[in-house]
């Protein structure tokens, strides 16, 4: 990864503010209005289940993961975007990893996450981080808008 580090986003720290305010940014320019979390971020942050990570890169918040754990079994990998210029630089696999082992050390069973199938390069990367398609949900972003329901089981992961 070139020039950034994983850092868990921790509620009442000095760069909360910064940080929060960074992501919904990237938030609003990644993802279609109807699937933002940028009206709700800071509720969505403020869930006991739930977790953020980014990557900081020279004090620029690059990229972000979300995750939660609903329940003692399963976690779900919420959110995962980069900037489009730090994109293809290991901040989304860095990401994805460090959000695997926050979900890992909640001693679940299974991660999963929702991802549109043409997004090809987020599939691939899911895939070789071992998580496999366990099938199409139809009109789940929108009515033209299909997603991969992915999972990870950690009896069998990286």
């Amino acid at each position: 990864m070139e020039k950034g580090v994983v850092v868990e986003l921790i509620r009442g720290s000095t760069s909360w503010a910064k940080v929060v305010e960074d992501i919904v940014k990237l938030e609003k320019k990644t993802f279609p209005k109807h699937e933002s979390l940028a009206q709700t971020f800071d509720a969505e942050l403020r869930k006991k289940n739930a977790g953020l990570l980014y990557v900081d890169a020279e004090g620029d918040t690059v990229g972000y993961a979300m995750y939660s754990w609903p329940s003692s079994l399963s976690a779900s990998i919420t959110k995962l975007a980069v900037k489009e210029n730090c994109r293809r630089q290991g901040h989304g696999e860095a990401l994805l990893r460090a959000a695997i082992d926050k979900c890992r050390s909640r001693k679940v069973q299974r991660v999963s996450l929702h991802v549109d199938p043409t997004r090809t390069s987020a599939v691939n990367l899911y895939k070789k981080l071992g998580f496999q398609v366990d099938c199409l949900v139809k009109s789940y972003y929108s009515a033209d808008r299909d997603a991969y329901r992915m999972y990870l089981d950690f009896d069998d992961s990286i």
